[in-house]
């Protein structure tokens, strides 16, 4: 069986109003480890997105008042068939994105977990009793707060972690009662597409209440357009800011980029701090929002980490994603890996040395580490978004945890330290959206409070905070 066979289909169908439509237009979707067709994805047309939100908008009313207990049971349903189907997901997961087949088969089975997750808080949204005994106008009055659906959401989603991002979107805005228009990244559309299946095979959503479009022609309209009330956008900083400057007066959820700060202090435990630096920049080909890019090290440990660091490099596995063995696959496309390529040449050039890697063939470029980089330099200052790594000394850390919180971005931060004092002044010292003691800027559960603050994003995901998110309060008091 050729890899194009294994779990594929020849076209992928739109979804929309709850019905699968024929495609009119499509564009090939590429391995980019081998440049093999590997299937091909509709090109939907404004019009399209247009009736999806229509369709959307029409069913609020009964998608508002479905139990939620109901929306809870239709939600596990969904993570069963994905756990099912984990194995045909994660394949076209790697054929279409070159991540190691590894980490697609395990994002498919943390993505089922996600929408259990999901499914608890379906049935925990509540609202609150507001006290008002304490002034004469509110004195022998009742009042409180309830929840209701926000109405129709937009959820654009990412390449790089595709399956669980649309877990994150899907989960949260079902579990909360809303209507949902999915756009997918075009480069990722294949495992997204096996991942909408199982929302329609699940069966019990009302008619109209989800879409899937395809295509970047559709993200306009889901943006602008005066039906939808909420979006929900995982990407680029440069596109989430398009999105806040064309949104109106919708409320948004933006998780964008970062530059993956990592301190590793004098009393850090050097072995576990490398081997965590080295797993966590390169995995996935560095193409995560919180991978590790830039690593402070105490002076007086510099040379002992480094020394550590490269070990653990050289034991990283690059190669053909689709092996079982290969813990590194491609970037998403050739284009990318000129980019980063191109990064690192100018890196080279102002004065930083190469370590390790940093060789590109084709989609693929080996992990690389620089040392002696300066801080205007944009592998340091800008997200590389790749398999690169900057390794700089530091004497003072406050200065470390003012230069963090200068910067544009503020997604995560990591710190290594024995000393409890120094974490304590990391959370309160740096701006960022959350501080990871003894662990990398790259680590992240699905439950937890997930986001950034400046350039970084706004709002936090995660299936107990989207869900809130995705609904609005209503105050009410009876006199």
């Amino acid at each position: 069986m050729s890899r194009v066979e294994q779990g594929c289909t020849k076209a992928i169908r739109p979804l929309i109003g709850g019905m699968w439509e024929e495609g009119r237009d499509f564009a090939p979707i590429i391995n980019p480890y081998d440049g093999a067709e590997v299937a091909r994805m509709p090109v939907s047309s404004e019009e399209d997105a247009r009736r999806a939100i229509g369709h959307a908008d029409e069913a609020c009313e009964v998608m508002a008042k479905m139990p939620a207990r109901e929306r809870a049971a239709y939600l596990r349903r969904v993570a069963d068939l994905v756990s099912e189907r984990t194995e045909d997901i994660a394949l076209a997961m790697t054929m279409e994105t070159g991540k190691a087949l590894r980490d697609s088969r395990a994002e498919t089975a943390r993505s089922a977990d996600t929408l259990r997750l999901c499914a608890e808080e379906a049935i925990r949204i509540e609202g609150a009793h507001i006290p008002l005994e304490a002034s004469a106008i509110g004195a022998g009055k009742i009042a409180m707060t309830l929840r209701f659906p926000v109405g129709v959401v937009s959820a654009i989603t990412p390449f790089n972690a595709p399956v669980n991002l649309v877990m994150h979107k899907l989960g949260p805005s079902i579990a909360a009662g809303n209507t949902t228009v999915l756009k997918c990244s075009p480069k990722a559309p294949l495992c997204v597409a096996r991942t909408v299946e199982c929302f329609v095979d699940a069966g019990g959503l009302p008619k109209g209440a989800l879409s899937a479009l395809y295509g970047d022609a559709v993200g306009p309209v889901m943006v602008s357009d005066p039906r939808v009330d909420f979006i929900s956008f995982t990407g680029s900083t440069r596109v989430g800011q398009i999105i806040r400057a064309n949104s109106g007066m919708k409320r948004v959820a933006l998780e964008l980029g970062g530059v993956g700060p990592t301190i590793v202090h004098f009393d850090a435990d050097l072995e576990a701090a490398a081997t965590a630096c080295a797993r966590n920049a390169f995995m996935l080909a560095g193409q995560s929002c919180i991978s590790v890019q830039n690593v402070f090290v105490h002076r007086s440990v510099y040379d002992a980490f480094v020394a550590r660091l490269l070990v653990e490099v050289e034991t990283l596995r690059v190669g053909d994603p689709m092996e079982s063995t290969t813990e590194i696959g491609t970037l998403i496309d050739e284009e990318a890996a000129i980019r980063v390529e191109a990064m690192l040449d100018r890196a080279l050039s102002a004065g930083a040395e190469l370590l390790a890697g940093g060789g590109r063939s084709g989609a693929q470029i080996k992990p690389a580490v620089l040392h002696k980089v300066t801080r205007e330099m944009d592998v340091a200052c800008e997200e590389i978004f790749g398999p690169a790594m900057s390794v700089m000394p530091y004497d003072d850390v406050a200065a470390i945890f003012r230069e963090i919180s200068a910067s544009r971005y503020g997604l995560q931060a990591g710190i290594f330290t024995q000393s409890l004092p120094l974490a304590l002044a990391a959370i309160n010292g740096i701006r960022t959206g959350g501080v990871i003691i003894n662990g990398t800027s790259r680590w992240r559960s699905d439950q937890m409070p997930y986001g950034g603050v400046k350039d970084s994003g706004i709002g936090r995901e995660g299936p107990k905070f989207s869900t809130l998110d995705m609904t609005e309060e209503r105050f009410f008091v009876f006199n």
